[in-house]
């Protein structure tokens, strides 16, 4: 005779718990997939002492760059700096192998900066704020950076800027 479980829905936001799930999904993934290739990627922007000021984060998976968070403080912005992080990345990514990159943005955030990077709008998400949206953007890989940018200094494991 089968037993009936009794389940219960609670609203969380467990860390613990939204871990254990994310990597029981990576494996998922993993194992229907075949290739386990998912990697963090970055670059940061250093001043002179070594502090770090800004920068751009990410990861790399199935042939994909994702950019997950860019941050520059509002008096370094406009000074080709987030036009370098961003070639730093993208040319990572493209050693590695990836053939596309994908943001999701917002409207009042930095929409037309990845459109002059040559990414093109795919998609667009009204927000609850009138005249916001989420903005999704792509780039091909025949569009990504080959353009040599600032020198990059690899530092994977490092949480500073100072080597």
């Amino acid at each position: 005779m089968a037993t009936t479980q009794e389940f219960r829905i609670i609203l969380s936001i467990d860390e613990t718990a939204k871990a254990e799930a994310a990597a029981a999904l990576y494996h998922y993934d993993v194992a229907v997939i075949g290739t386990d290739d998912r990697a963090r990627i970055g670059a940061k922007l250093c001043d002179a002492s070594g502090a770090a000021l800004g920068g751009l984060w990410g990861r790399t998976e199935l042939g994909l760059l994702f950019l997950d968070m860019f941050f520059l403080p509002a008096r370094l912005r406009g000074q080709s700096y987030s036009t370098q992080l961003l070639i730093a990345v993208e040319q990572e990514a493209r050693r590695r192998g990836c053939k596309q990159a994908v943001v999701e943005t917002s409207s009042f955030q930095a929409p037309e900066f990845y459109i002059r990077q040559g990414y093109a709008e795919f998609g667009r998400v009204p927000l609850g704020i009138e005249w916001q949206a989420r903005v999704l953007l792509r780039k091909e890989r025949s569009m990504m950076s080959r353009m040599p940018g600032a020198p990059v200094q690899r530092n994977a494991t490092r949480s500073t800027c100072a080597t």
